[in-house]
Order: structure tokens, then sequence, then C-alpha cells
């Protein structure tokens, strides 16, 4: 499966984006799928994740409440919505997807595609 990340751009502190995940061959179903993002210097952490069914969803704990993820199977479309940004959320975000695993797992080595990233920058 091929996987194309988009939505990333500036936006002030407060401020909300849309990150989508588009993606092309097996159907999204397939797989459980996730977030990552890696700022500068540190490494890429897991930031939510999506059960194959989309029944389930996780989130890393700096993003709860704020981030929401979803799935849509029938256009193959992942999604991130950002509300309340923070400067700290400033990084590239990438999506990736596991054919392994019905739970989405934070660990990276776990997935098995992974998309080019998106820049998100977030000022103050």
């Amino acid at each position: 499966v091929q996987l194309q990340a988009s939505g990333g751009g500036l936006v002030q502190a407060g401020g909300s984006l849309r990150l989508s995940c588009a993606t092309s061959g097996r159907t999204l179903s397939t797989y459980a799928m996730s977030w990552f993002r890696q700022a500068p210097g540190k490494e890429r952490e897991f930031v939510a994740g999506i059960s194959r069914g989309g029944g389930n969803t996780f989130y890393a704990d700096s993003v709860k409440g704020r981030f929401t993820i979803s799935k849509d199977n029938a256009k193959n479309t992942m999604n991130l919505q950002m509300n309340s940004l923070k400067p700290e959320d400033t990084a590239v975000y990438v999506c990736a997807a596991d054919e392994g695993n019905w739970k989405p797992l934070s660990e990276p080595n776990e997935y098995d595609y992974w998309g080019q990233g998106t820049l998100v920058t977030v000022s103050s």
C-alpha cells in the first residue's frame, strides 16, 4: 500500500489543522494505522492510532483531548484533526500502516508502510 500525507502548514498557537493520509492499494480495513511525528533533534514518537475496523482509537497523553483520529475505510483515507495546537506540536507528521496487528502499536518498528511526512509548524 502507498500512503500520501497532506494538510500540514503554519498555524498560530491555539489554532487547528486537519491532516489526511490517502492510501492506494489494499483497503484500509486491512491495517491498523497511526500518526507519528518527529521534531528536530528528537526521536519519532507515536501521536495517535486507530484499529483496523476503526472502532478503537489511541492517543499519546500529550495530545489526548486535542487531537482526533478517524478513518474512512470506504474512501481509504485516515485523518487527524488537531485542535488547540501548541508550539511543542511542531514536527513532521507521518502516517503509517501495520498489517500484522488489529490494534495500533506505539512502536514504529511494528509498522510495514510509511508515507512521506507533512510539516506542521505552530507559532507562539
